[in-house]
């Protein structure tokens, strides 16, 4: 009679056990459901991002909520600064991407493999000396990290770095093909990003003088009034000409003629600022928005312009020096009235940078007249 009753205890505590199991299974099981449908939803974002903020603002935002993640940064190989540049050109505001490094060199990743073997990601202890370069302002208590490479072709073009202060959470251990899909599925969307920016980049962009086309700058006034209406700011536009730009060509040939648009340009950028856009409109024309500047400080910088194209020769292919100058007219918005079309608004502006620009001709070349 003990042993059956013994029996029976033991069989009621083995069925308990058994349904703790199996309620523990189904907890995991739920608990891994909402970790697999929370993921997707994080491939779809990062998959529908139209741009390169987007995307990254996306991972940055999403990633730390979604694997629970104490610090996230993203690490891309940039060898000749040629993808930040073209950001920065179509206005990514990289302040709001703290996360986001740039590499010169893709052996500073920390990912160095034997040649010929792909680089697989490293879960470790956190080390500051060793990834220091993967976290540059790490959280405090940062306790593991794993660097994710990312790769295209056989080809690293960066890193995702994960890191937690839960020293358990990546070692050396764990397996690594949950990060690896995640890899290579930001990879993707990275590489097919950028190259989407830097053809829309090539598509606003003068081949000749690096600058922006007129393409660009039309659609850039338009959205710049805008802005300016809703911000109540100050919106400046000039329009400057090569002087006897034809003598050029006619006297020294059209690779001379080249040599000084570039030169031009360069000249012109370096007096602006990075908020403020230049573009040429065609021929020896180049035209400048100077955002949140009224027309007497558009002046001050148009004069500094004037005086750095006359003041310096030019030097040609053929040893020859040659003087060079502009005539610029400047002008500001003045039509805030926001029934007035912004189109309309925006080839007013242009129209009356253009017709003080006339003036500046007549009145003798090499000056800067303001319109009233």
């Amino acid at each position: 009679m003990y042993e059956r009753g013994a029996s029976v205890r033991e069989l009621i505590a083995e069925n308990e056990a058994l349904r703790r199991q199996l309620a523990s299974l189904l907890d995991q099981a739920e608990s891994n459901h909402a970790i697999m449908m929370r993921h997707q939803a994080f491939d779809l974002e990062i998959v529908g991002a139209g741009s390169f903020q987007e995307l990254a603002a996306t991972i940055f935002r999403l990633l730390p909520v979604v694997s629970d993640l104490d610090a996230v940064t993203l690490a891309l190989v940039d060898a000749d600064a040629d993808i930040h540049t073209v950001m920065q050109k179509l206005g990514v505001d990289f302040d709001a991407l703290p996360g986001l490094i740039f590499h010169d060199s893709a052996a500073t990743l920390g990912h160095d493999t034997p040649a010929g073997q792909a680089p697989k990601p490293r879960l470790s202890p956190y080390d500051p000396a060793v990834h220091r370069h993967a976290f540059p302002h790490p959280p405090a208590g940062l306790a593991s990290v794993a660097l994710v490479p990312l790769l295209r072709n056989k080809r690293l073009i960066g890193s995702l770095n994960l890191g937690s202060r839960d020293p358990a959470r990546f070692t050396p251990l764990l397996g690594t093909d949950f990060v690896e899909h995640m890899g290579s599925i930001i990879a993707i969307c990275l590489e097919n990003t950028i190259s989407n920016e830097m053809l829309k980049y090539i598509g606003l962009t003068d081949s000749l003088t690096g600058v922006y086309n007129r393409r660009y700058m039309d659609r850039r006034l338009v959205e710049e009034i805008a802005r300016a209406r809703r911000q109540s700011y100050r919106l400046s536009c000039m329009y400057i000409d090569i002087d006897h730009f034809k003598q050029v060509n006619d006297a020294h040939g059209h690779q001379a003629g080249d040599d000084v648009l570039r030169e031009v340009a360069a000249r012109i950028k370096a007096e602006l600022r990075i908020s403020d856009a230049l573009g040429r409109f065609g021929g020896e024309e180049f035209v400048v928005l100077l955002i949140d500047a009224d027309v007497g400080s558009a002046s001050v910088v148009a004069q500094r312009i004037r005086a750095s194209v006359a003041d310096a020769p030019f030097a040609l292919p053929d040893g020859e020096w040659l003087s060079i100058s502009v005539s610029i007219g400047v002008a500001m918005l003045d039509d805030f009235q926001r029934d007035h079309a912004i189109e309309g608004v925006a080839q007013q502006l242009v129209a009356q940078a253009d017709q003080a620009l006339y003036q500046a001709k007549e009145n003798g070349r090499n000056q800067v007249v303001a319109a009233p």
